[in-house]
């Protein structure tokens, strides 16, 4: 790349936006050494860095019309068939529209990103392409993942396929719609407050937000890496165990967020149908007070009282400070999201690792051109996050960050005598979608809805397993239920869901696609 020439009037600009005042023979001087600088990143263009591998031919991939996207659920259509054998062979993939493929286009439903195709796999797409995956298109995503509903993509609102006149949640709303119809066998999406578990509930099917650093995350377009996920999406707790087998694990250091090297669990070597002496915590503060939506509560306690008829001792438990995890979200995600997702252009990662240089130019020059055309959840977080970060100094991101520490002591003092906590995932069932026509307060209102994440936020922040489980039908609409565990346990909540579809499983589907059986092989393509 040609680097432009470096000027006295462009230090003195850098000066003035760093909020430093220099006279002219400090900011001579910062020219000269500038030109170093400007002769470094020239040489970096000379070599090449590491870059994940691509091991699979691809054949193009297109954006499909309208009548073959009934949900406007698929943001692109492609077929990158994996290894010949493994444990996903055959089974067809949908991606959120933030995981690289590579030669596919990756627009994390924003206009920011038009136009960005990456050039490299993401670890979790090598995964299920050598464990015979075939990943055939990637769902439609909120602008930047930072939306609770499906009303905020570039590609136009995602359908539910319960109800099209419904939301099917955020923000992989389009991966979620596409399992629950049919359209695919299994997905995996991201969740930094809920993006997997609330499309998971309001589509009616099985969504994980792993225990944090579980599943690599390298290579993804991040938010906050604090509590940056991806995690699998399935129709079935079985068909969950095996993709969590095999997108899980060490990637050798290239993600930051994992820690250190740990053996991955054969998940579906774990399931069964009895769940005697387990202790199941019936999280007090994740009940909603309000009246008019107590058919979800009433929902999910009948889903706790199946638990109990398969063994599990039920306790009502209580932890406080789960009423503060909204004021936790708010502070970590909009001025961690202003600084590394969107100042950072997405690199703002904490240490040692692979950082993605193609999506941070292309997300530079994108903020320079379409900023404008950003969802406002986007510009909240860039105006009002930039704002509390540049006033405060990042005091309320770290009173936030430590505040959650002590949110994560008290969930594992309660997992000390439980082994998992169950609330409901949502405290609302689908809301409807607004009219074409609905003004952008109208539209921020919905994506940005406290009642959607009021339960799911919690756990990003103290890194727990958090699984949304089917759990029944409210006028016609699915609810979910959270199952939450010990970190690590994420074996243990598919476990608990396994046994609950195995001996009470649920024959609700959307219309137009035939129930499966919960220990069916998953179709092939």
């Amino acid at each position: 790349m040609t680097l432009a020439p470096l000027s006295l009037d462009a230090v003195r600009r850098a000066a003035e936006n760093a909020g430093l005042t220099m006279d002219d023979d400090e900011l001579r001087m910062m020219l000269t050494l500038g030109q170093g600088a400007l002769r470094a990143c020239e040489r970096l263009d000379e070599v090449s860095g590491h870059q994940p591998p691509v091991r699979y031919p691809r054949a193009g991939s297109q954006r499909p019309d309208a009548k073959d996207n009934p949900l406007n659920a698929w943001a692109v259509r492609c077929d990158v068939r994996g290894a010949a054998t493994g444990r996903l062979a055959g089974r067809t993939v949908a991606l959120k529209d933030m995981i690289p493929v590579a030669g596919v286009p990756m627009g994390g439903g924003s206009r920011l990103l038009r136009g960005h195709t990456p050039s490299y796999d993401a670890t979790i797409v090598t995964r299920v392409l050598d464990d015979g995956g075939r990943i055939t298109g990637i769902g439609t995503t909120e602008d930047l993942c930072l939306s609770g509903a499906s009303v905020s993509s570039a590609d136009g609102f995602v359908r539910n396929p319960w109800d099209t006149s419904r939301s099917a949640g955020g923000s992989s709303s389009g991966v979620a719609a596409l399992v629950a119809s049919g359209a695919c066998d299994i997905g995996i999406g991201a969740d930094q407050g809920g993006s997997i578990r609330i499309p998971a509930a309001q589509c009616g099917i099985y969504g994980l937000k792993p225990t944090y650093g579980l599943v690599p995350y390298t290579g993804c377009l991040p938010i906050d890496p604090s509590v940056d996920h991806v995690g699998p999406m399935a129709r079935t707790a079985r068909d969950l165990a095996a993709l969590l087998e095999v997108i899980a694990g060490f990637d050798g250091g290239l993600d930051p967020r994992q820690r250190s090297q740990t053996a991955v669990p054969a998940y579906g070597e774990m399931l069964g149908d009895s769940l005697r002496g387990l202790r199941v915590g019936v999280l007090a503060e994740g009940f909603t007070a309000d009246e008019a939506q107590s058919a979800v509560d009433e929902t999910v306690r009948a889903r706790v009282a199946l638990l109990a008829s398969l063994g599990a001792e039920i306790v009502d438990v209580s932890a406080p400070l789960h009423s503060y995890a909204m004021d936790i979200h708010s502070s970590v995600l909009l001025q961690g999201g202003a600084q590394f997702m969107l100042k950072g252009n997405g690199i703002g990662l904490p240490g040692k690792g692979f950082y993605d240089a193609e999506v941070a130019l292309t997300a530079a020059r994108g903020r320079a051109l379409h900023s404008d055309l950003l969802f406002a959840s986007v510009k909240y977080a860039a105006t009002v996050g930039g704002h509390l970060w540049d006033v405060y100094g990042g005091h309320y991101y770290a009173k936030a960050q430590n505040l959650a520490i002590r949110l994560r002591h008290q969930y594992d003092q309660l997992l000390e005598d439980v082994d998992v906590l169950v609330l409901p995932t949502v405290r609302t069932t689908a809301p409807p979608l607004p009219d074409a026509d609905a003004s952008v307060v109208e539209l921020t209102e919905l994506a940005l809805d406290p009642e959607l994440i009021a339960n799911t936020c919690a756990f990003n922040h103290t890194g727990h397993p958090a699984l949304n489980v089917p759990a029944g039908l409210v006028d016609g609409l699915p609810v979910g239920m959270m199952l939450a565990g010990r970190h690590g346990d994420d074996g243990v909540v598919i476990r608990v869901a396994h046994a609950l579809e195995l001996n009470h499983g649920l024959a609700d589907v959307p219309p137009g696609r035939a129930a499966d059986s919960a220990d069916a092989p998953l179709a092939r393509a």
